[in-house]
């Protein structure tokens, strides 16, 4: 009896396991699809309080949803045009700085060489290549204007999502088994959501800025480039602004030499270290709940399922499968696991 249970026990771990991969694997394959829709919700999401904001003004609801558009479609297509001027300029240029860094390297290995220390320029080149560190950064904005080629579908989804939101709360009331407890879950994780949005957009507005303007001020090449980078890798939590220095830095070190690069790293360090720890906590407080551990792993997960776009979302998705768990009895040991500390301290 106690094998037939045990049995049972593993074939449904099995089970489970093998449903995952088949839900990845086709979630992965739908990619192209996907990936425009949830960008698409998560700018209805940004948008709405904007639409509900103007009807406490008596605002047509037609008129205020066709004004939010019309901005953020014009910052959109500015920042594109900015990027993919920017981008293709660099491009060109990658070569002249792959020239200046060969010259580097021949200076450094010659002044090692005075000390007996005999390093060769093919191994320096194989293991330190900035003009690598900025293509890096240039696919990465190249994958996120690929999501901008569906600009119109994005954009036509979302004016459909605004226009169908007053009628979904009394849907969800319908559809819903227990609908005063979960439409509560819902209103929570959506004003969670539209505060972790709004907070994080204006401090990455603030640190992309501060960016721009440190690069200017050391005559950086593509100094609004970087700025934008800041902003966009802003979004990912921990790492993201690390990633966002290491090109920046590299074309330092070829345009400017490694002393002023040094100088821009620490600037990089000083506004992240303000932004990050001083400025953001105190508005965000302990943001929606997910501890630092799950937010870099889901970072890893989503970025790997759905590129770009996925690390850019992955606090918001991550957090969708954390309310959805703990809505669910068997599942909501799965969401303490994900949640912070605050979870202990109660």
């Amino acid at each position: 009896m106690g094998i037939r249970v045990n049995s049972n026990g593993a074939l449904k771990i099995l089970l489970m396991v093998a449903s995952v991969f088949i839900v990845l694997a086709g979630l992965k394959t739908a990619t192209n699809l996907l990936v425009p829709f949830l960008l698409s919700i998560f700018i209805a999401i940004v948008c709405h309080p904007l639409i509900e904001k103007a009807s406490q003004f008596k605002i047509p609801r037609f008129i205020s949803v066709i004004f939010v558009i019309v901005i953020f479609v014009s910052i959109a297509l500015s920042l594109a045009g900015l990027v993919s001027k920017s981008l293709n300029q660099l491009m060109i240029l990658i070569p002249e700085y792959r020239i200046q860094l060969v010259e580097q390297f021949t200076w450094l290995t010659a002044k090692l060489a005075q000390y007996k220390i005999i390093i060769s320029t093919d191994l320096l080149f194989e293991y330190f290549d900035p003009a690598a560190a900025m293509g890096l950064a240039a696919t990465m904005l190249s994958g996120l204007g690929g999501v901008m080629a569906n600009l119109f579908l994005i954009i036509l989804t979302v004016i459909f999502m605004l226009f169908e939101a007053p009628s979904l709360p009394s849907k969800l009331h319908i559809a819903l088994d227990d609908p005063d407890r979960r439409m509560k879950q819902i209103d929570q994780f959506l004003t969670s959501v539209n505060h972790y949005i709004a907070i994080k957009t204006v401090v990455s507005i603030a640190t992309g800025f501060t960016v721009s303007l440190m690069l200017w001020a050391f005559g950086l090449d593509f100094f609004l480039l970087w700025g934008v980078l800041a902003f966009l890798l802003n979004y990912i939590p921990n790492i993201g602004s690390i990633i966002a220095a290491v090109p920046a830095m590299s074309l330092a070190v070829l345009q400017l030499g490694i002393a002023p690069a040094g100088f821009i790293g620490l600037g990089y360090l000083i506004i992240n270290t303000v932004m990050g720890n001083a400025v953001e906590p105190r508005y965000l407080g302990r943001g929606l709940g997910l501890s630092t551990l799950v937010i870099f792993l889901s970072l890893i997960f989503w970025g790997w399922l759905l590129g770009t776009v996925g690390m850019l979302l992955s606090v918001p998705l991550t957090m969708i499968i954390k309310i959805a768990l703990e809505s669910s009895e068997e599942g909501r040991w799965f969401a303490i696991l994900l949640s912070g500390d605050e979870v202990i301290e109660k």
